[in-house]
């Protein structure tokens, strides 16, 4: 029987700051073409129109965006929606979990107006609405967790009132996806989850897909690119890359290292950079997407993730299936499912060190990463894993 999904999610390309809106666009686009019914729901437009969600339909799907105006942006927290804040209307909640529960209201709306067979509700922003949708409905209730508190506030620096946001909706979902085993031990741990309602769906890839004039003009010249894509906060480990770049550029004279990516380390990293005397190697080019974020994993010689916690990481696999090898983190998802992958613990910079140079000197060991890892990424589709939500969907 064909199902129709009420989906909830805080953000979808081309308007993203991350992985979720990438996972968002390719999870619904699988289920689409394999004729599920969607009805998604956002808290904000972000500039994104009916017209172009269509773009991305299959003529075969059908995709009905309904959009809540809200001054919840990703990756928001606490104290940066205090700052949205000054310059937004009195409608808004007066923090950002007041915002949050009036998304969960209009969640509740939207039930009362669509018929649907399941919610599927992404991360904690979004959870809540979903909590609501159930309530008025009686439909079963996914949680599709792609990070928790404890990635992104690392470990000792949670945000209480988050964490009680997500244990909340995860006890009262029926289900929960977590994007890698990584993250379903976080939330079996530290959230006491039983462990039978957790399930392992893995992200995809996309299977195809003015950039800096200075990096090309530097790979021109005979030098080596080392490439990060990511926020530059905390979660995402920024510093021990530029630490590992610092050991790498003592002996590699060759190299240069782009950093694309914003956040709110981004300061201290310029500051890391010019202090370590890398301002000359170490460039930092702010937000990039589409085709000049193509270019970039392109161009480079080797990506890195080193992320201090990575529920998953898309990141990587974009970067293999535009030929690039990859080192990235045990203390990330795409780890367990990358053979063909260079593997470090984030906090050693030695042995990351040690890494990067034996790529950019060694051809082979290059050669062998590029093309085995290619192949490895091209399978992890998002096909498989809309196969793996509708098996969910038919058994809950």
């Amino acid at each position: 029987m064909k199902k129709r999904i009420l989906m909830f999610g805080w953000e979808f390309p081309p308007q993203n700051s991350g992985g979720l809106g990438t996972a968002c666009k390719g999870l619904t686009q699988a289920l689409l073409e394999r004729k599920v019914s969607l009805v998604f729901v956002l808290p904000k437009k972000m500039g994104v129109t009916d017209s172009k969600l269509n773009i991305i339909t299959p003529e075969t799907g059908f995709f009905s965006p309904y959009f809540f105006d809200s001054p919840i942006t990703p990756y928001i927290t606490g104290r940066s929606y205090g700052n949205n804040l000054e310059k937004e209307p009195s409608i808004y909640g007066k923090n950002l979990f007041e915002e949050v529960y009036r998304y969960s209201l209009f969640g509740k709306e939207v039930a009362k107006r669509e018929k649907f067979d399941i919610i599927h509700a992404h991360d904690w922003l979004s959870l809540g609405a979903g909590v609501e949708a159930k309530k008025i409905s009686g439909k079963p209730l996914i949680a599709h967790i792609h990070a928790t508190e404890f990635d992104r506030g690392g470990g000792e620096g949670i945000d209480r009132r988050v964490y009680n946001a997500e244990k909340e909706g995860m006890m009262i979902a029926d289900k929960i996806i977590t994007v890698s085993n990584f993250t379903k031990n976080i939330i079996i741990t530290h959230y006491g989850i039983e462990k039978e309602k957790v399930e392992v769906v893995y992200n995809g890839v996309f299977p195809s897909h003015g950039i800096v004039s200075g990096a090309h003009k530097m790979k021109e010249a005979g030098r080596k690119m080392v490439l990060f894509v990511g926020r530059i906060t905390l979660q995402k480990g920024p510093d021990y890359f530029v630490s590992a770049a610092q050991k790498v550029c003592r002996v590699c004279d060759n190299v240069f290292f782009v950093m694309a990516g914003s956040g709110d380390m981004e300061q201290s990293i310029i500051k890391k950079i010019a202090q370590a005397g890398l301002s000359d190697k170490v460039f930092i080019t702010g937000f990039v997407r589409g085709e000049k974020l193509r270019q970039l994993y392109k161009m480079a010689d080797l990506f890195v993730m080193p992320s201090v916690s990575e529920p998953f990481g898309i990141t990587p696999l974009e970067s293999l299936i535009n030929g690039t090898p990859v080192l990235i983190s045990k203390q990330s998802g795409s780890s367990e499912v990358l053979s063909h992958a260079l593997k470090v613990d984030f906090w050693d910079i030695d042995d990351m060190a040690s890494k990067i140079i034996s790529v950019l000197r060694y051809e082979s060991l290059h050669k062998c990463l590029k093309d085995n890892g290619s192949k490895e990424a091209l399978s992890l589709s998002w096909d498989k894993a809309a196969e793996k939500c509708i098996d969910i969907y038919n058994r809950i």
